[in-house]
């Protein structure tokens, strides 16, 4: 029996996946050896007057000489992703500690607060709320894991109103997910694969806002229908038994003890509110890229730090808080560019493009763009971190575009939706574990209410695509 039982506790642990550094070593090492068994070949490319871009000539792939990557290229290849990605890795450094900032005033704890009081009595009218509520952390902050600590404060208002702890929730974590994979504002995703891609950056915004503006309706009635259900019969809840074992057990959240708005407060509202602003103006009126933007993000958070009331050791110290935290999507990013150093070095990346693009040209012209679309779904599987996705994705994906005669914004597009849609139900997403730990609710009980939901922003994202892809979306 010993035998038997320790069999299966083996093969859970030989299944686990893999860090995100692992899979990305990984993919380091089979792009060396594709570079051996791949054909070298590139197509020509030329620049656009217009734009700036560098665009590739269709037609004119040709095989050149082969250069495959060496042993100590590895590594080599790692150290220059970081190098070439030094301005997108700074870029990041700095957003991480400017939000630390912003996060450490507390504002953000006090604006919950003082939404959960106001409507706390408003039945289900709570859901919408608090859906559009954290799909502006999703939106601006790229906010996904932090959600977690706003869990405890969902569940308390959901139970206050007849609802269970699966209803409060899928109101926080699902509103934070709605507003991220829009990303109008958000440079953790879309900022990046823009960047990538050289359009504007945050440009597209129009389709963005409608695109936000269904999630969080279709979300709100999703939830809202299960929350009915929930209080006209409270057995019919999937989490029924929690309910029950935790009534006595959880103390409940006073909703009177949550912080309430200050000054202060106001002022950082008020500080972020004038910085988005005057990003839009900067991004679609002045050109701004990284250097500006980065600049622009950090006297934001000195500012919400100073009018908070912190002084400069304190600031500097949550600066590097934050830079700290992001040190992990950091290095993503630079694992993730060694792929295409490999790729580019052994010539054979523009291989990879053909190859795709002569696949995916097997399709009928009105669906190819989803070929890119579900390739971006499959690829969030492996990669789930956003910047990662980015710097390994969009370089393929946006000359497969070219090829394709899709827009790069609608390429974009494609990769937000694969990097948002399915972060709910993974359980590789820190974000969606994280939320399940602090409110109990088994994994298997999350997966039979969110997946039909999955399905429905799945089908709305094709239904996007296609019309991205009929307009011509730029």
């Amino acid at each position: 029996m010993e035998n038997i039982t320790k069999q299966p506790q083996q093969r859970r642990k030989w299944f686990k996946m893999p860090h995100t550094f692992v899979i990305l070593f990984i993919l380091v090492l089979v792009a060396t050896v594709l570079t051996y068994i791949i054909p070298a070949g590139e197509f020509d490319r030329v620049k656009d007057e217009a734009t700036g871009k560098s665009l590739l000539v269709p037609g004119s792939y040709h095989h050149v000489e082969a250069n495959p990557t060496g042993l100590w290229d590895i590594p080599k290849s790692i150290v220059r992703g970081l190098v070439d990605s030094a301005d997108v890795v700074f870029f990041i450094f700095i957003i991480g500690g400017a939000f630390q900032i912003i996060t450490s005033t507390g504002t953000i704890e006090a604006l919950t607060g003082r939404v959960a009081r106001s409507f706390a009595n408003k039945g289900l009218w709570v859901i919408p709320v608090f859906i559009t509520l954290f799909s502006v952390g999703g939106f601006t902050m790229g906010m996904s894991t932090e959600v977690m600590v706003f869990v405890p404060i969902g569940i308390a208002i959901a139970r206050a109103l007849g609802y269970d702890a699966l209803t409060g929730t899928a109101m926080i974590s699902l509103g934070a997910s709605c507003g991220f994979t829009a990303g109008l504002l958000n440079p953790f995703n879309v900022g990046l694969a823009q960047a990538i891609a050289e359009v504007p950056i945050f440009s597209g915004m129009w389709l963005r806002a409608i695109i936000l503006v269904c999630l969080i309706a279709v979300t709100s009635i999703y939830i809202m229908r299960y929350a009915s259900r929930v209080k006209s019969d409270p057995t019919r809840g999937l989490v029924h038994e929690l309910e029950q074992e935790q009534a006595a057990d959880t103390p409940a959240v006073d909703l009177n003890k949550l912080p309430t708005i200050r000054i202060t407060h106001i002022l950082t509202i008020i500080t972020i509110v004038a910085g988005f602003a005057l990003l839009i103006w900067g991004v679609s009126k002045e050109g701004w890229w990284m250097e500006e933007l980065a600049a622009l993000f950090l006297s934001m958070g000195v500012i919400a730090g100073l009018v908070s009331g912190f002084g400069p050791s304190r600031i500097a110290s949550e600066f590097v808080k934050g830079a700290s935290g992001i040190a992990y999507g950091a290095f993503i990013i630079g694992l993730a560019r060694g792929i295409m150093v490999v790729l580019d070095q052994g010539n054979v990346i523009d291989s990879v493009v053909y190859g795709m693009s002569t696949a995916v040209g097997e399709l009928p012209s009105s669906v190819q763009v989803l070929g890119m679309y579900f390739f971006q779904n499959i690829m969030n599987v492996f990669i789930t971190s956003g910047t990662g996705m980015a710097v390994t994705t969009m370089p393929i994906m946006v000359p497969l575009s070219d090829l394709l005669g899709v827009t790069r914004q609608t390429a974009v597009l494609a990769f937000q939706f694969g990097d948002g849609f399915t972060n709910m139900i993974l359980p590789t997403s820190s974000a969606l574990m994280g939320s399940l730990a602090v409110s109990g609710i088994p994994y298997q009980k999350w997966v039979r209410f969110f997946w039909p939901l999955m399905v429905m922003w799945i089908a709305m994202g094709i239904v996007f695509m296609l019309i991205a892809n009929a307009i011509q979306y730029s």
